[in-house]
Parts: C-alpha cells; structure tokens; sequence
C-alpha cells in the first residue's frame, strides 16, 4: 500500500539562488537550510521505504521576506513551476504543495486561481502562522481564506517562529505558535464563515490534543468542535500514545501520515521512526490505511498528482 507523505520539505534551487543574491547571510540566519537533503534528491530518497511517496512543500523560505510585492510573486510562481517538475522527474514525489506572496494579496489570489487551481500536481498551498511577522488571521489576510474556501483548496499549516520574542526555541516555540494560530483561527470563527477549509497541521495538531479538556471547559461548545475540524499529520519523531492522543481527539479521519522529511533525525528525516510509531498504535489495518493513504486521497476531492 502506498504511504502518502504529506509534509516533506524541498528547497527549489533557483528559488534559493536567487533570494542568497538578496541576503549574502542567508544560510547564516537560517542554519537548517546547509541540511542536504533540501536539495541533494538522489541521496534523500536513495533508502527511503519504497512505499512512501512525498507530498513536497518548499522549506520556510518565503519570499515576501526579502522582496517587494511584485519580485516576490514572480518569485513564488517561478518556484511553483521549480516544484511541479521535481514531482515529475522523481518517483518519490507524488505532488507538491505551492507557495504564494504575502506581500501582495491581489497577486496571491491571481496564484491561487491560475496556477494552483489549475496544475494537477499542486494539490494546496502552504501557509504560515506568521507572515510579514504578523499573525496568518490578521484582516489583511482573510481574502486568502475567503478564496481557497471557495475553491476548495486545502491549506498546509506550518509554524514559524514569532520574531517579537527573544527566547524562541525549535523543541516548544513552533508548537506554541500552531497552537496559538489554530485557537485564533477558531476564535474568529473561520471555520464557520468558511464551511469548506481544510487545514492540514504540522505536528499532530501541536498541543491541542493535550489539552482538549482545557478547550471543552473553557471555551464554547462550538469552538470545541470548531478544533475538531482541523487535519493534523504525524511528525511527532515517533511516539505511538501522542498519535493515539490525536486520533482521539480530532477522529481517525483527520489523521494523516506527515514525517517533516528531510528534518527530524538525521540523515533525512524520521519516516522510518513514524511508520514504526502507527504500526503501533492500537486501532484497526482499516484505520492504519485512513492515516497512511485514504484521509489524504479523500482531502483531495479527485485532485490528485496523477489524474
């Protein structure tokens, strides 16, 4: 059976060479950028389970933090491209997940109607908690929202680092902030003004599941069920109870198999460890199979890479 790897970072090269000519500290600031794997395919996939293939999505590079609006959604197209054809010449891909300029929201929604909503090997976009330093449901932002509800675009959800606070972290600080977003997302009411959302976490859903009983006594009945809606995936580096916490709390079938390849544990990421931790689990093969491959295709709606 097929495992779809629904969070797996890539760096596109052009991509990178062209934002390293804006920033000649790039790599400095952003030390997770020299992990080979971003870039160097053929060894990256080389011992992967031959039962996997990668949903890819470009590392947290994100243009609109070194250029003005119009470069930097040249730049996100231009890169948009550079990721549908590192799905079509390697196997391990199955389809990529695109990014869009958060400098310019007009520019973002031509993106997302004639580019994403178009190319069959772009199956969502990934957003940001933070863009421009800014919370994602900040009112400048809620146009993105308004059209991939329309078009029923999912979105990939991933945490960055808010750069007002000194003691950022990578073990707690992401967690901290996917939390965070998700309880503004549900406090603005996203989810019912825009029935058709669908957001895919990073990190099993962060602390939410921990805390599900905190979020029942202190928040509405609706916003409880509000979190529910969320998708979360299973880069947890492992840890079978914290899985069997999510399913718990957000239901077999908003479970997907995410690994955060290539990052986690060295050399390239922890799918071996994740699978090993589902394995584990103690639910049925039936709903194995949801979290490894059915819950992803199901998202999809018929949008698949290989339509």
């Amino acid at each position: 059976m097929t495992k779809f790897d629904v969070f797996a970072h890539v760096l596109p090269e052009n991509l990178f060479d062209q934002l390293k000519k804006v920033d000649d500290n790039l790599i400095t600031k952003n030390p997770y950028l020299k992990n080979n794997g971003l870039t160097n395919i053929k060894e990256r996939t080389a011992d992967l389970n031959p039962d996997v293939r990668q949903i890819i999505s470009n590392v947290n590079l994100n243009p609109e933090d070194y250029l003005d609006a119009e470069k930097s959604s040249e730049l996100c197209r231009s890169a948009n491209d550079e990721l549908v054809n590192l799905v079509h010449d390697n196997k391990d891909f199955y389809a990529a997940v695109a990014m869009i300029p958060m400098n310019s929201i007009s520019n973002a929604i031509e993106i997302i109607k004639d580019q994403i909503s178009t190319k069959k090997d772009l199956v969502g976009i990934q957003l940001f908690t933070r863009a421009l330093n800014k919370p994602l449901t900040s009112k400048e932002f809620e146009p993105i929202f308004e059209i991939l509800n329309k078009l029923n675009i999912p979105i990939w959800l991933h945490p960055v680092f808010d750069e007002t606070r000194h003691d950022n972290n990578i073990t707690f600080s992401w967690e901290y902030e996917l939390t965070q977003t998700m309880y503004d997302l549900v406090k603005k009411g996203y989810f019912q003004k825009y029935p058709n959302l669908k957001i895919i976490v990073h990190h099993a859903g962060a602390m939410i599941p921990f805390f599900s009983q905190r979020i029942k006594y202190t928040m509405s009945d609706a916003e409880y069920n509000d979190f529910k809606k969320f998708y979360v995936d299973t880069a947890l580096l492992g840890n079978t109870k914290a899985l069997e916490l999510a399913v718990e709390f957000f239901g077999i079938e908003h479970v997907l198999f995410g690994t955060d390849a290539p990052f986690g544990i060295a050399p390239y990421g922890a799918t071996n460890e994740i699978i090993s931790a589902i394995d584990n689990m103690n639910i049925s093969d039936k709903q194995k199979d949801l979290i490894y491959s059915n819950n992803f295709l199901n998202i999809l709606n018929g949008k698949d890479g290989n339509d």
